[in-house]
């Protein structure tokens, strides 16, 4: 039951975020819209900021639902990860408008919203886990250590690609999805090169910052 009614908040602050903005969107308005008493909604959000925190995680969901079918087994690296971006692009679309606050939310250290967040784990665990079957269904050969890591840095590079959808005035947000044809093949190419001797060295020195123990991640 609890569940259930956690779940019509969510939704109907989902849609409300969409559909009318996050600024006109109220607890009252968000209560209204799941069909529960105000006081119902404020026993199981402290407001509507922890609900952009649960838009994180749908986006996170829905983007791997999308994503994993578009994925072709052995097919070029940059390819896949076109695919897989493009798929994130697609599932943000509806909340362009709320974008930038949306980002507003998340990037104070302490906001739950942050995609480093703790309270972020199970949906980075998500985004990650889609960019290791980026890299899993990839005809791609890599050196050992940065196989390891190379999802997270794919993640962080999805990361990237986010901001600057938010920020993109751009019809359609065309802007970010050339930058999108344009990027995947670029890192499909340095992922490439990492298996010279030559670039052993700064391989290292990527890897490295992405360990846990950096703090960059996780």
């Amino acid at each position: 039951m609890a569940k259930d009614t956690r779940d019509r908040l969510t939704a109907a602050a989902l849609r409300l975020f969409r559909d009318v903005g996050y600024q006109a969107t109220t607890m009252r308005r968000i209560a209204d819209e799941a069909g529960l008493s105000l006081g119902n909604a404020y026993y199981y959000f402290s407001g509507k900021d922890e609900l952009v925190h649960e838009l994180y995680v749908s986006v996170q969901r829905e983007h791997r639902d999308v994503a994993l079918p578009r994925l072709v087994e052995r097919a070029p690296l940059a390819d896949n990860l076109r695919a897989a971006l493009h798929a994130g692009l697609d599932v943000m679309t509806p909340y362009h408008g709320f974008g930038t606050t949306f980002v507003q939310q998340a990037l104070p250290a302490s906001s739950s919203a942050s995609p480093f967040s703790a309270e972020s784990g199970n949906a980075r665990a998500m985004a990650v886990d889609l960019m290791e079957h980026v890299v899993a269904t990839s005809k791609v050969r890599l050196p050992s250590g940065l196989r390891d890591r190379l999802p997270d840095l794919l993640w962080l590079l999805y990361l990237g690609v986010t901001l600057h959808w938010v920020v993109d005035p751009s019809p359609e947000q065309q802007r970010t999805r050339s930058l999108v044809d344009r990027l995947a093949p670029v890192v499909s190419k340095a992922v490439a090169l990492s298996r010279l001797p030559v670039a052993r060295g700064l391989v290292d020195d990527v890897v490295a910052l992405t360990q846990p123990s950096s703090g960059a991640l996780r």
